[in-house]
């Protein structure tokens, strides 16, 4: 007779990044919310791959990576600077913790 076999299923914490592991998924998040705004904006305008590199200041082959979220080359500051090069204003507000969190929490909310 065959044995059965169960599997579990252990329920995420609903971050996918700190599921993972990653020590810095707080800043991973950061630079993902920033990255698609970013690329949002330059879609809105219309902007190809060649002019977003000219007006970011950097090489065609980066503003792929960016569009396709590699994003290990781009801090939060550098993709905060491309946000305000595509004439957006930048607001940081900083606030007391909400309840119920361990830590303060980093988010990116569009006005």
């Amino acid at each position: 007779m065959e044995e059965k076999k169960t599997e579990s299923v252990d329920p995420g914490s609903g971050d996918v990044l700190v599921d993972l592991g990653f020590a810095d998924a707080e800043e991973r998040k950061l630079r993902v919310q920033l990255a698609m705004q970013v690329n949002e904006l330059t879609a809105a305008r219309r902007l190809t791959q060649a002019r977003a590199a000219q007006l970011f200041g950097i090489p065609q082959p980066h503003v792929s990576e960016l569009k396709n979220y590699k994003l290990s080359r781009f801090s939060s500051e550098r993709l905060l600077r491309f946000v305000t090069l595509l004439d957006r204003d930048v607001e940081i507000v900083i606030r007391a913790k909400a309840k119920g969190h361990a830590a303060g929490v980093v988010s990116v909310s569009v006005a």
